[in-house]
């Protein structure tokens, strides 16, 4: 008998304690529906002001002069999500602006000269956002550059000395490389998509799919993409205004000027160097990324380009 009366007391402590929880988890869940009704009603009290819409896709829209087929469902719905994507990721958009108006004029003159169309400057802007990034399988700079294939347009790569951070010098390989496989491929987008996803990709695609049409190809889900993220970019930062950003020219990012300094033999410290112009270490790197280590090895004796800013722009170093 005592041992039931014990069982007993123990099933009604139980009960006492799940109704606890219960009206607990009530009163939080009643909370909780406040909490949703009265963002609700933030959202609601917000009348005319951010509003989120569909995107009207231009009429026109292009790569390289090669039109977007409007007539397939499926590529316009490609269109519309890299639309989308990038209207709507906001901050990303604003510091492409901002970047793309310090760096697109050291750009565009060096794809002109190589008879590579305009429009190729947003594909950098695709690949780094105009940053000197690394990829997980080591492609590096502006225009996302591999080791070898820097090595095997000329440019030097050591823990030394980068070129593929040297923005004109990329852009002069990128360019290289781009007219290499538009002789090849024929169009602007597959050479674009070659650039992404490699050539031999996009030839086994071909053969395989039996298409020699960027739009007719099913792609890897990156390369699918790239073309249409590239023509989207592009739209933004042309009309900013028509995708409802107002960025004036006083929040753009500006070239610092800079004069070139030409070295030819080997430098012991690149902070000493720099505080011969009256700058300190960060800057000189800021203007030269491709200088990898803190000195120059510099051997051969080879002639290096250095760029120093202008007197003014920075605190001078003490």
């Amino acid at each position: 008998m005592k041992y039931i009366k014990n069982i007993l007391a123990a099933i009604g402590a139980l009960c006492v304690v799940a109704t606890f929880i219960y009206a607990t988890q009530m009163s939080d869940s009643d909370e909780l529906d406040n909490e949703v009704s009265g963002v609700t009603q933030d959202v609601k009290s917000t009348g005319d002001g951010y509003k989120i819409s569909a995107i009207e896709i231009p009429d026109d829209l292009n790569f390289a002069g090669e039109p977007v087929p409007f007539d397939d469902p499926e590529v316009m719905e490609r269109v519309d999500r890299e639309f989308l994507v990038n209207t709507y990721w906001q901050s990303n958009a604003l510091l492409l602006m901002k970047r793309a108006h310090k760096y697109f004029p050291i750009i565009e003159p060096i794809l002109a000269k190589n008879d590579i169309p305009d429009d190729f400057k947003y594909l950098a802007v695709a690949e780094s956002g105009l940053q000197n990034v690394v990829s997980p399988a080591g492609a590096t700079g502006f225009w996302q550059i591999m080791k070898a294939t820097g090595r095997e347009y000329g440019l030097e790569v050591n823990a030394n000395v980068d070129e593929r951070y040297h923005i004109e010098k990329a852009t002069q390989v990128a360019c290289d490389y781009l007219n290499k496989w538009k002789k090849r491929f024929g169009s602007w987008t597959l050479t674009a998509a070659a650039y992404n996803a490699g050539p031999g990709g996009i030839q086994k695609y071909m053969g395989i799919q039996k298409a020699d049409d960027y739009y007719d190809l099913l792609l890897g889900e990156e390369t699918g993409r790239y073309v249409f993220r590239i023509m989207a970019i592009k739209e933004i930062i042309s009309n900013p205004g028509n995708y409802g950003f107002d960025v004036e020219k006083k929040d753009l990012y500006e070239a610092v000027p800079s004069f070139s300094v030409e070295v030819d033999e080997p430098i012991a410290s690149w902070a000493d160097f720099a505080k011969e112009y009256e700058i300190n270490y960060k800057i000189l790197k800021r203007h030269n990324p491709w200088l990898r280590e803190p000195h120059l090895n510099n051997a051969s004796k080879k002639e290096y380009v250095i760029e120093i800013p202008n007197k003014g722009y920075y605190k001078e170093s003490k």
